[in-house]
Formats: C-alpha cells, sequence, structure tokens
C-alpha cells in the first residue's frame, strides 16, 4: 500500500537540506514508537520518499514555496500504515529542518499490475549494502553494469523478503533477479559531467555511516510477487531509512488516486478526495 501524506505549510520558503531522508526516518520513527504498546516496535518494512513540493535550490537547501507539502509512504502492512497516520494525526503540527507542517490529508495510490519485466526510476538513492564497520566497503562504487551489482540488491531483497515472513522454499523460487540500468541515461550524465552514484549519511543507533547510493532508471527482471515488494517496500538495504524507494515508469503519469479509510476510525470520504483526520 502507497499512500500520499499531505501537509499544509505554514511558513513558505523554508528549508530542508536536498537530502533530507534521516530528518524524515527519525520522524516516523518517533511516530511509530508513539505507542509503546504498538507490535510495530522493531517494524523496518517500509519506505518513503523526500518532501515534494515546488521547491527552489539554495546553499541552504531546498526552500519550499507551495501550500502543499507531500510525502509519499509505503508497506505491505496495511495495519502498519493505519499505525503510523493515526499518530501523524494526534499531533497539530511537526517540524522537519525548517519547515513547520500541519499534517492535512492522506491520498492512497492504486497498486499497479506488476510484471516480470517492469522500467523503474529512483524516488530515492538506492544503497547495495547495510551498515558496515568497514566504511570503505560502504562507500565502494560498483558498476550497474557488472553482475556483482545485481547480486547485491538480491541478496538484500531475498534477506529482507524472509524477514517480513515469506517462506525459503518460496525465496528460493525467486532466482530470477536482474538489473539492467538505463545505459543511454547514464552515458547522457557521463558527458555532461553530472554523477547518479553519491556518498550519503545514514544513522543507526545514532552513529553516522557514509553509504553509496545510485539514483538511475533501470529494467528489473523478477517474478511477479518480487516485483511487487520492490515497489512496496523499497529496493536494496536501508528502506527503512528512506533508501531505495522506486516508481514504475510506464505508470507514472497514469496513477489512480483512491480515498484512504482508516481502519480504526471507520471514516471514508467519497469522490475519491484526500482524508482529513480530526486532531
Amino acid at each position: 500500500m502507497r499512500v500520499r501524506i499531505i501537509f499544509d505549510l505554514e511558513n513558505k520558503g523554508a528549508a530542508v537540506p536536498f537530502h533530507h531522508q534521516n530528518l524524515l526516518s527519525g520522524f516516523l520513527k518517533k511516530l511509530i514508537l508513539k505507542n509503546p504498546d504498538s507490535p510495530f516496535q522493531d517494524f523496518m518494512h517500509y519506505t518513503f520518499s523526500g518532501l515534494k513540493g515546488h521547491t527552489k535550490v539554495s546553499r541552504k537547501g531546498l526552500h519550499f514555496y507551495s501550500r502543499k507539502v507531500t510525502l509519499v509512504f509505503s508497506s505491505l502492512n496495511r495495519e502498519f500504515i493505519d499505525h503510523v497516520i493515526e499518530s501523524l494525526f494526534e499531533l497539530e503540527r511537526v517540524e522537519i529542518g525548517a519547515l513547520r507542517l500541519i499534517p492535512s490529508g492522506v491520498d492512497v495510490e492504486r497498486m499497479p499490475e506488476f510484471k516480470s519485466e517492469t522500467k523503474f526510476i529512483c524516488i530515492s538513492p538506492i544503497v547495495l549494502r547495510p551498515p558496515q564497520f568497514e566504511e570503505m566497503e560502504c562507500k565502494a562504487f560498483i558498476s550497474p553494469m557488472v553482475d556483482r551489482f545485481s547480486d547485491l540488491l538480491y541478496e538484500a531483497v531475498m534477506s529482507r523478503m524472509e524477514m517480513y515472513g515469506y517462506e525459503r522454499e518460496k525465496l528460493e523460487s525467486f532466482y530470477k533477479f536482474q538489473i539492467d540500468p538505463d545505459k543511454a541515461y547514464l552515458e547522457k550524465l557521463k558527458q555532461n559531467g553530472k554523477k547518479f552514484a553519491r556518498i550519503y549519511p545514514v544513522y543507526q543507533q545514532d552513529i553516522k555511516y557514509d553509504m553509496r547510493g545510485y539514483t538511475m532508471p533501470f529494467t528489473l527482471f523478477a517474478s511477479k510477487e518480487v516485483t511487487e515488494f520492490v515497489y512496496t517496500c523499497g529496493l536494496g538495504s536501508c528502506t527503512h531509512k528512506g533508501f531505495g524507494m522506486v516508481d514504475i515508469v510506464d505508470y507514472l503519469h497514469n496513477k489512480v488516486i483512491e480515498p484512504y479509510h482508516a481502519l480504526s476510525s471507520g471514516e471514508n470520504l467519497e469522490n475519491g478526495e484526500a482524508i482529513t483526520l480530526d486532531r
């Protein structure tokens, strides 16, 4: 399930760092831990985008000038999505970087029909490995053209699917997995002197790790179940830190928005409008 969380922006022109996934990660973790009796205290099977809206770039980061700011949040577990949204709408406002945001609504993106060959773009950078003590391994560049790149992503996805509860016998049937990067796109970046792989900070137990992340279009060859997991829970490692969120190229401009229905509150809206929960 993928939802778009909608905020009203109180202070137009305020900024967040260009890469602000660590700020969002900490904020979402607080929402998850808000209820000490929640069964999701250690839940990690989710991912999210950066904040979206009309922005301008400066040395301070991204300045937001739109009235609304959105955040795409995704997980296979519907109850987990409900828990996070309910915790969010108990707050009057939130602060992320210098932004003062008021939670105002939620949209649901209808899930696409998954295929065994899918063209993706990256909404957030893909990290190949989990944080390690030896940072040189985390920062090392691996060309997306070599099999090692696909192998590391396959290992990361299978490990996370097993943690989520997929049976090992089922996982062993998911042997088909290959990443085919958009070579024309990478060549164009190279000609223009631009990068698709950068070093990003990742925080784990308050320890900062420098990790290499990759942002590029690519085609994934995998089973439909694996493709659904990648689309919903992210690709690679550190997805619960806001890395590895992808979108389907052919689905970008044809998404159907549905009303969000909170399981616990029983509220719904007609006409496909965003739900607004009482704070």
